[in-house]
């Protein structure tokens, strides 16, 4: 038996073994590519990246915030979030008294990459409410449908960080992921991917970092609140997908 259980946990650790590597290939043939084609061209990629064709739009949501259909903003203002400015805004339904917090950092140059964002917005937490304790985190992805032109790829898929916030005041159902225009992810990775194989094609991919906190019971399950979550995160990435991505 014990030797059945070590076998198995050597092919576990091997095959995550062939996982790293495969994707350190995959990082170091991007990156040699880039160079190459960067010598070539006369043209350094990292040091002269493709401009940002939305940047404009993107640098505006933190003045104004979103407009969501079916949502109505009660208040939005820029907050200062760690070393970043972030547009804060609270949203609340027409037909419910509960008031949502909606936290964007949109890219603000052609060098900006998603980074640290989370961690800022713990830090945040704890300085606004004294107390930031997480549990019962998880993924949850959902689809959201592209516009009527993008007939080749009708539909996109986001993968977000779905957990609990508890503060000292109130208990929150989190949803966090970076917005980008064919998809999501909480994770700054598949951002970095997808934005190198775009720059091969002379153009970028923006991005906008998303953080939204729905209040809920004190210390209950975040699954109620899968369904209000889902439904508000796909408004969200929509309307970046249809303004500022």
């Amino acid at each position: 038996m014990q030797i059945l259980l070590m076998i198995s946990f050597s092919k576990v650790l091997k095959e995550k073994q062939v996982t790293y590597i495969v994707a350190l290939v995959l990082l170091l043939l991007l990156l040699a590519m880039g160079g190459v084609s960067g010598y070539f061209s006369g043209r350094w990629e990292w040091k002269q990246p493709p401009p940002v064709t939305t940047l404009k739009e993107l640098r505006k949501i933190r003045k104004t915030g979103l407009t969501i259909p079916g949502w109505e903003t009660v208040q939005q203002s820029e907050q200062q979030i760690g070393e970043h400015k972030w547009s804060l805004q609270i949203l609340k339904q027409a037909s419910s008294q509960t008031q949502v917090i909606l936290l964007l950092l949109p890219q603000n140059g052609p060098k900006d990459q998603p980074e640290v964002e989370w961690t800022e917005i713990n830090g945040w937490g704890r300085l606004r409410w004294g107390k930031w304790d997480i549990a019962q985190e998880r993924s949850l992805e959902f689809p959201v449908k592209q516009a009527q032109n993008s007939a080749s790829h009708p539909e996109t898929r986001v993968k977000a960080r779905f957990l609990r916030i508890s503060t000292q005041q109130d208990t929150f159902a989190t949803l966090q992921w970076y917005a980008f225009r064919n998809g999501g992810d909480p994770s700054p990775l598949r951002w970095f991917f997808t934005d190198q194989l775009t720059q091969w094609q002379k153009h970028r991919t923006p991005w906008v970092a998303v953080s939204i906190l729905i209040p809920m019971e004190p210390l209950g399950e975040v699954e109620n609140t899968k369904s209000l979550a889902q439904s508000l995160g796909e408004a969200v990435q929509t309307t970046l997908m249809a303004n500022a991505l």
